[in-house]
């Protein structure tokens, strides 16, 4: 089946929206599965380590990174300057 452009192209609105409810989401939504996993890994070894006070500060950070990577990453599929996968 021949994918079109139309089929390929990522909402960068939706990649952040799903990395704004967990980090790694939007990056999934990119296709981008094992950087999604891994983010999602990061996120959770982060929150945990809230408990030592160094997930307060470090959390946020990442939580916002996230966004930005899958918000992004969106807009360059879409152009085509990276590929899906």
């Amino acid at each position: 089946m021949d994918n079109t452009n139309e089929e390929r192209l990522k909402n960068p609105l939706a990649a952040l929206g799903l990395s704004l409810i967990f980090p790694g989401l939007g990056q999934i939504y990119n296709q981008q599965v094992k950087k999604g996993q891994m983010f999602f890994v990061i996120a959770i070894i982060l929150i945990v380590t809230m408990f030592a006070a160094v997930g307060f500060v470090l959390y946020p950070i990442f939580w916002i990174y996230n966004m930005y990577d899958a918000y992004t990453d969106a807009v360059k599929m879409n152009s085509g300057e990276i590929q899906t996968g």
